[in-house]
C-alpha cells in the first residue's frame, strides 16, 4: 500500500488529470522537506486534506536540502516512505528542482497548501511564495493556509539530532538568546545600499584534474595521467563576485598582464553587476596559480605560478592615478592584497590616507615567500587575516591570539578584526567592545581555497555598517561555510542560501 503511493512526477500528473477527468476530484498539494515529521505535520495534512479530495505531497531531494551540516537527517526515500503511510496522503513524489514552482506547474492543483508562517511573505527569506502563488494561479489554483500551532522541524533537530558539535550547538543555543535571526537578515540587506570599490590582483586558479600512475620507471618522479581541466576566476575577481552577491554597487579595480591576458575570460566570469576598471601591465602576464589535482580523493598534487614578480614600475604610477580618482566615490574600500607586486608603497599609502573606509585582507603564500604581512599598512579600519598570518606579523610563534589581535589592531588604529581560525572558527575584536568568538559552522569541507576571500568579502561589509562582534562572526562563518563545500571558485556565494542556511540553524 504504501509503496503504491510513491510516484514519479511525470507518472503522477498523468494519473491525477486522469482521476480530475473520470471523477471530477480537486487536488491538494502540499510540498517540503519533512525531515523529521511531527504533529504539526500531521495536523497540516488532515486541514490540507479537507479543501479537496486527493492530498499530494512532494518533499526537496537530500542534494538541494540546505538548513545546514548534517541536514537532512532522514534520506529522501525514507522520508517518502515515512509520508506515504500516513492516512491523510494519497500520493507522494520527489521533486527535482529547488523550488516547488515548476512541480506545481506540473501537477496543477487546484490548491496548493502552505503552513500559517508563510502567511506574512517577510517570513520567507527565499521570497519564492510569491512564484509558487504565481504558479498556482497560472494552472487554475488558489494558495491556501492551514492555521494550526506551528511546529519546527529544524528547532527539534538542531536540539536533539544536530550533526554539529556540542560546542557549536552550546553557541547556537546562546546566540539564539542574544539574538533573533531578523539581526543578521536587516544587517545583510542593508549591505544592498552599500557603493564599495574592490582593489587586488586578479589571479586565474586553473584545476589539472589527473590520475596518478605511479612512480616513473626511469626516474625517481611521480607520473599522472591528464584528466581535464578547470578554470576559475580567482583572486580579486572572486572576492569582487561574492561582494556583487550582496550589493550591486560594485566596482573592481585590478591589473591584467599584457601576455595572456586572459581579459574575455575574466570579462565573461565576473558579476554582470560589477564595473570592472583593468590596467594592462606591460611584459607581463596574467597571473595563473595552477595546481594539479588527483581528481579521486580530491587531493592537490604540485603549484605552479604564472607570474612576473618585478613587474614594472610604471604600473604602480598608472594604478596610483586612477586610484587617485576613484576613491572619493565610494563608501568602502576592500583591498585584497596576495603580495604579488600591484600593491607597493605608492599605492599603500594612498589608500591609508585616502579610503574612507578601508578593509585589508593580506595573505602569505608561496610567491610572496611569507613578506607580506598586513603591517605594510599603517592604517585599516577593518583587518581580516588569519591566525597564522597574525603571528606572522607580530613574529610571536605561541602566545594569546587576543593580546596579539588588540597588538595589530592598536598598531594600524584599526577599529575592528577578524581573525580566522580554520576548524576553531573565527576571533571578533572591536575596539570599543572587545573580543567573541564564533565556530565554524560546517562538518562538509570540499576545498578550502577561496574560503578566506568570502569570509572577507561579506565581512567587511557587516563591519562597515557597525554590525555586532557576533552578528559579524556568525555571517562571516556562514559564509565561509558555503564557500568551503565548492571546488576553488567555482560559484560565488548566494545570498538567498546564505539567509536560509542561518535562519534555520537559529531555529
Amino acid at each position: 500500500m504504501t509503496d503504491s503511493k510513491i510516484k514519479d512526477l511525470d507518472e503522477l500528473s498523468v494519473i491525477l488529470a486522469e482521476r480530475r477527468e473520470k471523477e471530477n476530484l480537486k487536488v491538494v498539494h502540499c510540498h517540503g522537506i519533512f525531515d523529521l515529521v511531527h504533529i504539526g505535520h500531521i495536523r497540516h495534512f488532515k486541514e490540507a486534506r479537507g479543501f479537496g479530495d486527493i492530498l499530494v505531497v512532494t518533499i526537496t531531494p537530500d542534494h538541494l536540502v540546505n538548513k545546514g551540516p548534517g541536514r537532512p537527517v532522514f534520506t529522501e526515500s525514507l522520508r517518502l516512505e515515512f509520508l506515504a503511510g500516513l492516512d491523510a496522503v494519497d500520493y507522494v513524489a520527489l521533486n527535482r528542482w529547488p523550488t516547488a514552482v515548476k512541480t506545481i506547474a506540473c501537477l496543477k492543483p487546484d490548491f496548493y497548501v502552505k503552513g500559517v508562517e508563510y502567511r506574512d511573505v517577510e517570513n520567507d527569506v527565499t521570497g519564492k511564495i510569491t512564484d509558487e502563488q504565481q504558479a498556482v494561479e497560472d494552472g487554475g489554483g488558489k494558495l491556501v493556509f492551514t492555521d494550526d500551532v506551528v511546529y519546527s522541524s529544524s528547532a527539534l533537530i538542531n536540539r536533539h539530532l544536530s550533526a554539529l558539535p556540542e560546542p557549536v550547538v552550546h553557541f547556537l543555543q546562546s546566540f539564539r538568546e542574544r539574538h533573533d535571526f531578523r539581526e543578521i537578515q536587516e544587517t545583510i540587506e542593508r549591505c544592498a545600499a552599500l557603493k564599495v570599490l574592490v582593489i587586488g590582483e586578479t589571479i586565474i586558479d586553473e584545476y589539472q584534474y589527473c590520475q596518478t600512475m605511479g612512480k616513473s620507471g626511469k626516474e625517481p618522479i611521480l607520473a599522472a595521467q591528464y584528466l581535464a581541466t578547470e578554470r576559475n576566476i580567482g583572486g580579486v575577481l572572486a572576492a569582487t563576485n561574492h561582494i556583487a552577491a550582496i550589493t550591486p554597487n560594485v566596482t573592481v579595480v585590478s591589473q591584467l598582464g599584457e601576455i595572456d591576458s586572459n581579459e574575455a575570460f575574466v570579462r565573461e566570469s565576473l558579476s554582470s553587476s560589477v564595473h570592472p576598471e583593468f590596467l594592462t601591465v606591460k611584459n607581463s602576464p596574467t597571473i595563473v596559480k595552477r595546481r594539479y589535482v588527483e581528481k579521486y580523493p580530491f587531493q592537490k598534487l604540485f603549484e605552479i605560478y604564472v607570474i612576473n614578480e618585478h613587474p614594472p614600475l610604471q604600473a604602480q604610477h598608472d594604478l596610483r592615478e586612477r586610484l587617485a580618482t576613484l576613491l572619493p566615490d565610494f563608501d568602502l574600500v576592500v583591498v585584497t592584497d596576495y603580495g604579488h607586486g600591484m600593491l607597493e608603497d605608492d599605492v599603500v599609502d594612498l589608500l591609508c590616507d585616502k579610503a574612507p573606509y578601508l578593509a585589508v585582507n593580506t595573505q602569505k603564500n608561496a610567491g610572496n615567500h611569507g613578506f607580506n604581512t598586513v603591517s605594510k599598512y599603517r592604517r585599516a579600519d577593518f583587518v581580516c587575516i588569519s591566525e597564522q598570518e597574525l603571528r606572522l606579523d607580530a613574529r610571536k610563534r605561541t602566545g594569546n591570539a587576543e593580546e596579539l589581535t588588540r597588538f595589530i589592531a592598536d598598531q594600524l588604529s584599526c577599529r575592528g578584526m577578524l581573525v580566522t581560525q580554520g576548524r576553531d572558527g573565527c576571533l571578533c575584536y572591536k575596539h570599543d567592545s572587545g573580543f567573541s568568538r564564533a565556530p565554524a559552522l560546517t562538518t562538509n569541507i570540499r576545498d578550502r581555497v577561496g574560503a578566506g576571500d568570502a569570509v572577507f568579502a561579506v565581512a567587511s561589509m557587516c563591519s562597515y555598517l557597525g554590525a555586532p562582534n557576533d552578528i559579524v562572526g556568525i555571517i562571516a562563518n556562514g559564509v565561509g561555510a558555503q564557500a568551503v563545500e565548492t571546488v576553488c571558485n567555482r560559484d560565488a556565494i548566494d545570498k538567498i542560501r546564505l539567509l536560509k542556511y542561518l535562519q534555520h540553524l537559529l531555529k
